[in-house]
């Protein structure tokens, strides 16, 4: 491992590099790259990440579109705008963006995204196919949990690892990802009993469920590696993550920073899985 401090940052330009090199070669192939963000939302928070991804996109070679349906959009809409995108063969990559109006879930719109487009792996499809050890897109944070633990030559084989949170985005993705890498993992949630207990066992623990501060270093093995998925607004507009990174940094071996560690290689990676979409379509190598 590199240091106590499992930054994301260099590793997600990086990714951007080795994408944006295969973008252009699709591109001056016929076949630019097209990725397309379908929004039904007036969220702040989202539309500033949605403005993220495009600009992120377009700097490597990937034209990114944004649908814009309003807040106000009902379900046969979106539906429709999905199984409209999946059938044209010049997109490429579909993100259905969260939240969703009221009254659609995203488990069940997501089915309308094709398996070959869904690059952050949110049709319950790609889900199965991830358990079941077949090809698919995992959602992108969850691939850089994994993706990060490699740059920083944390090992997998025959380790603990225990997972706080149970989401299809982040934790049941994580579980299955270090299952096929030969992880001993336990899930833990909002109903399991003695969380320090548990998670204090664990030579890897990533925490991913949306509350500041949760894990402490009561939560942490001595030497254990971190991962910390949390994003949480502060007051002052900053964020912190569901580690108490002050206490745990007394524990542990590795700890990723929030922001700069997981945010940053989760965008990288949707992108280089629009590119990888867009050459398997056409039949690239």
């Amino acid at each position: 491992m590199s240091g106590l401090l499992l930054g994301g940052r260099e590793l997600a330009a990086a990714i951007r590099a080795e994408t944006a090199q295969r973008a252009a070669l699709l591109t001056a192939a016929g076949t630019p790259p097209q990725l397309t963000v379908v929004v039904a939302t007036d969220d702040e928070a989202s539309a500033w990440y949605v403005r993220s991804i495009s600009t992120a996109a377009v700097k490597i070679g990937i034209n990114c579109a944004v649908v814009e349906l309003g807040a106000d959009a009902d379900v046969a809409t979106v539906r429709a705008t999905l199984d409209r995108l999946s059938a044209d063969e010049s997109v490429h990559g579909i993100i259905l963006q969260t939240p969703l109006p009221a009254g659609a879930r995203l488990e069940d719109l997501a089915g309308a995204i094709a398996v070959e487009k869904d690059v952050d792996g949110a049709n319950p499809l790609s889900l199965g196919r991830l358990a079941a050890g077949l090809p698919a897109y995992a959602p992108a944070t969850a691939a850089a949990v994994l993706a990060i633990l490699d740059h920083h030559g944390v090992e997998l084989a025959g380790r603990r690892a225990a997972v706080i949170g149970r989401s299809t985005v982040v934790g049941k993705p994580v579980a299955h990802l270090l299952l096929d890498r030969h992880a001993t993992v336990t899930v833990c949630h909002s109903r399991t009993p003695d969380l320090a207990g548990v998670t204090s066992t664990a030579d890897v623990l990533v925490a991913a469920v949306g509350r500041a501060g949760l894990v402490t270093a009561e939560h942490v093995k001595r030497g254990a590696v971190v991962v910390d998925v949390g994003t949480n607004p502060t007051p002052d507009g900053g964020l912190v993550g569901d580690v108490d990174a002050e206490s745990v940094a007394e524990h542990a071996a590795g700890l990723t920073p929030v922001p700069g560690g997981v945010g940053p290689v989760t965008t990288a990676l949707l992108l280089d899985h629009t590119v990888r979409a867009a050459a398997t379509q056409v039949g690239v190598v």
